[in-house]
């Protein structure tokens, strides 16, 4: 199954692509931030997901963050990016992240 993501992300990502990311998340987040996360990448994904802008801004942070992690593989980390960039996109612009 082929996930559409709002706000730049091209192309569709598998929901295995979004759960071996989560994979890679779960390794470098702290357990409560990855829990903020965890929703959309723990493999058990359900669309559509219509994540509210504050919401959106804050998986945008962690995202970013994960990314910048030296533990994070450097392709994971640019998958991480993108959909950080298309989170706060979304976030600035007080609408829905959505994933369908």
């Amino acid at each position: 199954m082929g996930v559409s993501i709002s706000h730049g992300v091209p192309s569709t990502r598998s929901a295995t692509t979004i759960a071996n990311l989560g994979q890679h998340l779960a390794h470098v987040l702290s357990g409560s931030e990855w829990r903020e996360v965890s929703g959309l990448f723990d493999g058990r994904l359900y669309t559509p997901v219509f994540t509210p802008p504050a919401q959106a801004a804050r998986i945008a942070v962690l995202l970013a963050k994960a990314a910048r992690s030296q533990a994070m593989d450097p392709e994971w980390a640019q998958l991480a990016n993108l959909l950080a960039g298309a989170a706060e996109r979304a976030a600035r612009a007080g609408q829905n992240w959505e994933w369908t």
